[in-house]
């Protein structure tokens, strides 16, 4: 009990500090896109690494991210700690991005903020309009930032089963539409079971197997050779 009383002290205390720095990237009236969301991946990350090293969890990374940006990242979905490792990952790469999330997690009342001021693009699917607010809002964002890539999960929304869930097209319809890339990446962990336990006395390990970029074929099918692959490997 006092264990998990910790953690989650350790992240909501930390949060709502991250909360107050991201605001300051967020509401400042003279950056410009590019710097601002380079600042808010860069304390994301910060967040990402403080969580991490408390609950005594390490990455390791199978694969490698591209070093050209403007890449749209497709990440099976399983727990909140899955945005807290890739943005680990991220860090090591010196990558900065943007997360897609529905509009409903940045209107939470408990912790909307976070996911609001630390730059997360809103999708709201409710709205019959939303759909086209959000790619020309994203385009926009695209055209001013050079450099910026697209987390996304594309089963949109948590899996708590093994494997995934089918991919919705919104993932392959924002890589069309502002010609990028798409690299799928495979975390080989049931992260809510691992956080359930966490932190551990003893270094627990991650795995996350980085694919190749898709050249032919749809997202989906190319995401479970990767994970098929993973999982192959790691039953040797």
């Amino acid at each position: 009990m006092l264990k998990t009383l910790g953690k989650f002290i350790f992240m909501i205390e930390r949060g709502y500090k991250h909360i107050r720095i991201f605001k300051q990237t967020y509401n400042h009236p003279f950056i410009t896109p590019k710097p601002a969301y380079k600042k808010l991946s860069l304390d994301r990350q910060d967040y990402s690494n403080a969580v991490l090293e408390f609950l005594n969890i390490e990455v390791k990374i199978i694969g490698e991210l591209p070093k050209r940006d403007k890449i749209l990242y497709a990440i099976n979905h399983r727990s909140l700690l899955d945005i807290i490792v890739m943005e680990h990952i991220f860090s090591k790469y010196d990558k900065s991005g943007t997360w897609i999330a529905k509009q409903e997690l940045l209107d939470h009342p408990f912790y909307g903020n976070f996911f609001k001021y630390s730059g997360c693009i809103s999708v709201d699917l409710n709205n019959g309009k939303g759909m086209l607010k959000f790619f020309k809002m994203l385009k926009n964002i695209l055209s001013k930032v050079d450099d910026l890539n697209i987390y996304i999960f594309p089963e949109g929304e948590r899996h708590k089963g093994k494997n995934i869930t089918s991919f919705q097209s919104g993932a392959e319809k924002i890589a069309k539409a502002n010609k990028l890339d798409i690299v799928p990446v495979f975390i080989n962990e049931e992260l809510e079971k691992l956080f359930r336990h966490a932190p551990y006395k003893e270094k627990k390990t991650v795995q996350v197997h980085i694919g190749d970029i898709i050249e032919e074929g749809n997202l989906e099918f190319n995401y479970k050779v990767l994970m098929n692959k993973a999982e192959k490997e790691n039953s040797k």
